[in-house]
């Protein structure tokens, strides 16, 4: 039966020829939160080349499970980006920043280029919801970005997705990097997004379903 990481092979090849300066990016990633029960035994099923998204509700919880993950992650040679705190990710050595949109919306620019300043192996990735997001994304020179919803999240209930017509059409338009699809990511779902634009996908469930 086809999983997630045959879907993000798929993706893989396809970025590939359409990104090539990108190819060192991982194609899947895991994104954590509090619905993620056990991130330290996800994470150790992930296959190798999937980087991870730390994320956590509040700063000491970030802290908390960034240093957990943080030894698993580079035994694993797994690229580990914390969410939302630059001056975590610079203390801790892991490889990259992922920055919400409001963060990316209002102003963290001086931090942005700290954050560049620490070198080029270091990523930077934002979170995207529309068209505005995809020309942020670009002006702040991310790496990549994550668009979302494509699908009904549990993340967010009741949400309007964006659907796989629309965030194709967005990419196309807009994207000047390489985006990544998320939200209701899972083994099923991620099937219908190849050939769709996407460099690769980004989910919780997905990864322990």
């Amino acid at each position: 039966m086809p999983t997630l990481a045959d879907s993000v092979s798929k993706l893989k090849c396809q970025r590939n020829r359409r990104h090539s300066p990108a190819a060192a990016l991982p194609t899947g990633w895991l994104m954590t939160d509090e619905r993620l029960a056990n991130p330290l035994a996800c994470l150790a099923g992930l296959p190798v080349g999937t980087g991870v998204i730390v994320r956590a509700k509040t700063p000491a919880a970030l802290r908390t499970l960034a240093l957990a993950l943080r030894p698993l992650t580079r035994r694993r040679r797994l690229p580990l980006l914390i969410a939302g705190d630059w001056r975590l990710a610079a203390r801790l050595r892991v490889d990259g920043v992922h920055l919400p949109e409001a963060q990316a919306r209002h102003g963290v620019l001086t931090g942005v280029r700290l954050w560049h300043k620490q070198g080029r192996q270091r990523l930077l990735t934002m979170a995207c919801h529309d068209r505005a997001g995809l020309a942020r994304a670009k002006t702040l020179n991310a790496s990549a970005c994550t668009l979302s919803p494509l699908f009904a999240t549990r993340s967010h209930p009741g949400s309007r997705t964006l659907g796989i017509t629309r965030a194709s059409l967005l990419i196309r338009a807009q994207a000047a990097v390489p985006v990544m699809a998320l939200g209701g990511i899972n083994t099923l779902s991620a099937r219908a997004l190849n050939g769709r634009g996407f460099s690769g996908l980004a989910a919780i469930d997905g990864w322990t379903g």
